[in-house]
Parts: C-alpha cells; sequence; structure tokens
C-alpha cells in the first residue's frame, strides 16, 4: 500500500468531517508572538453557546466528573467494576488526585446538588497531566501500558502531556462539544508550553483478531517513526500488523476507527509499536504520540494560534 495514495490524513480529510481553514500541512511550529496568553486555570477557555470549557475548580467538580465517566464506561459500555466503583459510582484512580480535568459543562441543562443549588452539568471531560507534576508522583498512567519513560528520557529539553480517561454524554457526541474539548486542550498546551502530547486512545472489543484490519491499518499507515516509537511494555504486547498491507481496505478501517482516534489522525498523531488489551475496560489501546511540531496546521489555524477562536 502506497502511504501518500492512503495517508491516514488525507483518508480521514476525505472521509470524515474537517476543520475548515488553510491547507493541512505537516510541521506547525509553536506561534513566535502570539496575540495574546491563553486565559487562566479555572476561567473560560472556551465557549459555543450555552457549553463552556474550562479546567475543574474543586474536588466536587472533579467528582462529577468520575461520575460521568462512570456512566459512560460503566453504565453505557463494557467496563468492569471493581466493588468500590459499584458503591461509589464514579470512576476513580489515584492519578484524579493531582491531575488536571477538563470539563464540559452546560449552562442550559441545570442539575440540583445535594444542597439544592442548581449547577450546570458536566457533559464532558479530558484528564490531563503534565510531566512535571507526574514527575512529583507515581509518574504517568499510560507507562502501565506502553514504554513511555524511555521516550521521556530521550527528550529532556521537551514539555509532555499526557491525555487521558476522555469521556462526553452521549447526547452531547457531537462536533460541538469535540471541538470545545479541543479548543480547551490546545489553550493549556499554548499555556504550558507543552512540546509532546501522549496518551492511550481505545478501540471498542477484546479480541485483536477481530479488529485485525483497524489494527494493521495503523500500523501501515500511522506508525511513529523511530524516533518517537514506544512499544507496548513486554508482557502485555500485542502484534498490531496483523495483515499484510495490500490486504488492508483503507476507508473500511477508517471508518471503524472510534472517532477519537480519527480524530487524532486528523492532528498528525503518530502510533506507537503494540497494542494492549485492555480487559477491565474491554478494550484494546493503542498509544498516541503528538509533538506539537508535527500538528496539522489546520487544527492551529482553525483555533487559533492564540487559541481565540472560543474565547
Amino acid at each position: 500500500m502506497r502511504q501518500g495514495l492512503f495517508s491516514p490524513r488525507k483518508l480521514v480529510r476525505r472521509f470524515t468531517p474537517g476543520f475548515r481553514g488553510g491547507n493541512a500541512t505537516a510541521g506547525a511550529a509553536w506561534p513566535s508572538h502570539p496575540h495574546r496568553t491563553p486565559v487562566k486555570s479555572g476561567d473560560t477557555l472556551g465557549r459555543i453557546g450555552s457549553l463552556e470549557v474550562r479546567l475543574a475548580r474543586n474536588f466536587k467538580e472533579v467528582r462529577k466528573a468520575q461520575r460521568l465517566r462512570y456512566d459512560v464506561f460503566y453504565e453505557e459500555m463494557s467496563a468492569i467494576a471493581d466493588a468500590n466503583t459499584l458503591a461509589t459510582r464514579r470512576d476513580a484512580d489515584p492519578f484524579d488526585a493531582y491531575c488536571d480535568h477538563l470539563l464540559v459543562v452546560d449552562h442550559a441543562s441545570l442539575k440540583r446538588n445535594k444542597l439544592g443549588r442548581l449547577k450546570p452539568e458536566i457533559v464532558g471531560t479530558y484528564r490531563l497531566l503534565r510531566q512535571e507534576v507526574a514527575d512529583q508522583h507515581n509518574g504517568f498512567y499510560t507507562a502501565g501500558e506502553f514504554e513511555i519513560q524511555k521516550l521521556v528520557d530521550a527528550n529532556p529539553d521537551k514539555r509532555f502531556l499526557e491525555l487521558g480517561r476522555s469521556c462526553v454524554l452521549k447526547p452531547y457526541r457531537n462536533k460541538k462539544t469535540v471541538e470545545l474539548l479541543w479548543h480547551g486542550i490546545w489553550s493549556y498546551v499554548l499555556r504550558h508550553k507543552i512540546d509532546v502530547l501522549l496518551g492511550c486512545a481505545s478501540i471498542e472489543g477484546t479480541s485483536p483478531d477481530a479488529l485485525a484490519e483497524r489494527l494493521s491499518f495503523l500500523h501501515h499507515n500511522a506508525r511513529a517513526p523511530e524516533e518517537w516509537r514506544v512499544r507496548a511494555v513486554a508482557d502485555r504486547y500485542v502484534e498490531m500488523n496483523r495483515m499484510p498491507a495490500d490486504e488492508v481496505d483503507p476507508k473500511a478501517a477508517l471508518r471503524a476507527l472510534p472517532p477519537l482516534v480519527k480524530g487524532y489522525l486528523r492532528l498528525g498523531a503518530f502510533i506507537g509499536d503494540g497494542a494492549v488489551v485492555d480487559n477491565q475496560f474491554g478494550t484494546t489501546d493503542v498509544l498516541i504520540i503528538v509533538p506539537v511540531t508535527h500538528l496539522n496546521t489546520r487544527y492551529v489555524n482553525y483555533y487559533g494560534a492564540d487559541a481565540s477562536r472560543y474565547s
């Protein structure tokens, strides 16, 4: 299969809704002179109509994000809850205590809290973990599945940001909500001068053979170059190269991929070496690596070099 003809980026632009804006080319560099500094933590990062994106302001809001994650991962999808998760009805782990939590809240959908006060509903979330914070605690969550520390150690001059626990309530899974989440991430990247984004992206299902075409498509078309390549940990490594390139139907494989994975490909993401089966969550995970210098310039132009589009 020829990379130029069936590259993931070209396929994504053709078969999924793309960003409006200029030509899509790799190599988007940091804006040398941003027009203004992105807003401070806790303030609004962006807004479309009644929807607002911002960071969680207190642990009460983190708990609400954890309940949203429970509803999506355990109630809607096939994650297996332990006793504590069932009792609390929250998807929680020790990383939540020191991560930043990006939220999309709907000011038109008000819910009463335990005190009877009306509060806007949290409808989307992303968990963000900066390298300097991870170094002070237990490292990156992703390190349990992929050998990312080798990549971090090989790039001591770069700042890494882990993205994870992404989910959106089903009625809000539309372009508007997803755009706000990515607008918030771009604002965060600018504020903290992040150089590399990474994290796990999940494909539903735990049978690599059943996912063979999708995994092989990613292996043949989006595998990271050697300098950015990270392997799955040895005892969990699942081979992604399961079909010859000329036997993969790239259009069918792309259509079958989750929207989040397609979104990462549209940004210019690389895929790590090997996948990992997560039986608790009923998924097969791949590693996403996005150097900021490789971001699709359409993405940068669409949201603004200073993250001003929805501010």
